[in-house]
């Protein structure tokens, strides 16, 4: 790849993604960025590895440990996929530029260490960083000299991106699962560093471009290109995992109130019905009974708000039954009973703020139980800032006893400092854009200034 960044930028960038990663994602507890070098040699280097405390609240850097990826680094045609030798999850992610996911390290197929030494312990998701070819190489990309596999193809030359870098997340034991939530939003965040990445060649030509301008030009760019690295890298981001918490929030919630009730297994019974319901559909449906089966199971995992969870429901799971009674492969009773399992299922939404449900848990004050109802399944589209600060406030009384809140209220707390970070950098980046539109005269660009969370 011909992108090149100086070594003290790409660094930075490299950790605040593996910051970024380890604050948000409590199961995470160490991240490494590689850099894919230009082709054909496309050498993978190890930039920095970044490893978070017990406490979650400092990241040691380095390069600690001995690894064929340290520098110099590893050239491709010693990690491509080649007969003889062990297969590598680098190698899966330069080629054909997907992830990798050791969910179940014992029988990963692309662990060097368990196929040379017979050690497995190594839980981790990998994400190939991509560029679009076009962005890159402004339409000179027939050019480049592209590595060959080790069949002789020509690397990437039917897709649309080259791999600028992999994001390795290391997970504490059978915590990460293909296609989890974890491994989305990694996934997000690798564009987000491949935007990072590019930004910063766009910024650099424009400077050997532009010297001839005025500094407070030169300045107002700079800004610009900071602001929005920063807004690219988090905004998407942090609202969704404020909905992510919120979900545990509410799982923990129905969990307690719950405990004594015989409505506690409600939406489990439900589900293993219509689980038995799918193994007895008549004929050759075998792709949408698991289609089915998945969402019914991955229902158990979700707690979303009850309207939310409702449309949810009946996209994800009522549709397909509703598409099956229709072809005719379901009996009468069976109907009923599907009926009756999916309205059983909409209301264990309802469950954690059922009146009958919370006349019978008398734990806590009547008026803290009132507040936190209302504010834990207030509708999800509506998640601000102070419906954070109300939700940590109430968590930190000694009345709420949850098995994880203290957990909750510190991913709560980072969480809203990254997000008062992003209205900080949108306030500045639009003010500089009206600054390089129309230039200034009299009035100081503003600077930007980076708040930490706790």
């Amino acid at each position: 790849m011909a992108i090149k960044i100086q070594y003290e930028a790409l660094e930075k960038a490299c950790k605040e993604i593996i910051e970024t990663i380890l604050i948000c994602l409590p199961n995470a507890f160490k991240g490494t960025v590689y850099r894919i070098g230009n082709p054909p040699e496309m050498i993978a280097k190890r930039i920095t590895s970044g490893i978070i405390d017990e406490e979650r609240r400092s990241i040691s850097w380095g390069l600690p440990e001995n690894s064929d990826y340290n520098p110099p680094g590893k050239p491709f045609s010693e990690y491509r996929d080649e007969p003889g030798r062990p297969l590598e999850a680098m190698g899966w992610c330069v080629e054909r530029q997907e992830s990798w996911t050791a969910e179940d390290p014992k029988n990963d197929a692309r662990s060097v260490r368990l196929q040379v030494e017979g050690v497995w312990a190594d839980f981790h998701h990998m994400e190939p960083v991509l560029i679009r070819k076009r962005d890159l190489y402004f339409g000179n990309e027939d050019q480049v000299n592209y590595a060959r596999n080790y069949s002789g193809e020509l690397l990437w030359e039917h897709k649309e991106y080259v791999v600028a870098a992999v994001i390795k997340i290391h997970f504490r034991p059978y915590t990460i699962r293909i296609g989890s939530p974890e491994t989305r939003i990694i996934k997000r965040l690798s564009r987000a560093l491949g935007t990072e990445l590019l930004s910063y060649q766009l910024r650099q030509q424009s400077l050997e471009a532009m010297q001839h301008l005025a500094e407070d030009r030169l300045s107002s760019c700079n800004i610009l290109a900071d602001s929005l690295r920063n807004v690219i890298t988090k905004y998407g981001l942090i609202f969704s995992l404020i909905k992510l918490e919120l979900g545990f929030l509410r799982e923990q919630w129905e969990r307690v109130v719950l405990e004594k009730s015989d409505k506690r297994e409600m939406r489990r019974d439900a589900i293993q019905g219509l689980n038995e319901a799918v193994k007895n559909i008549a004929g050759s449906h075998d792709a949408i009974q698991k289609d089915l089966t998945n969402m019914q199971n991955r229902f158990l995992d979700i707690h979303l708000p009850p309207e939310q969870g409702e449309k949810w429901l009946r996209m994800q799971i009522e549709d397909r039954w509703n598409l099956l009674i229709r072809e005719g492969v379901i009996d009468e009773t069976t109907v009923k009973a599907i009926r009756g399992g999916i309205d059983n299922l909409k209301k264990s939404l309802y469950l954690g703020k059922s009146p009958d449900v919370l006349a019978e848990y008398n734990s806590i004050p009547e008026h803290v139980k009132t507040e936190w109802v209302s504010l834990l399944y207030q509708d999800a589209d509506a998640v601000d800032l102070d419906l954070v600060d109300r939700l940590v406030h109430v968590l930190e009384s000694n009345c709420l006893n949850l098995p994880f809140k203290d957990k909750s209220i510190k991913s709560l707390v980072r969480l809203k400092a990254v997000a008062e970070i992003i209205g900080q950098m949108e306030e500045k980046t639009n003010a500089v854009l009206r600054e390089v539109l129309n230039g200034h005269h009299e009035k100081e660009i503003p600077t930007v200034s980076v708040r930490r969370g706790s």
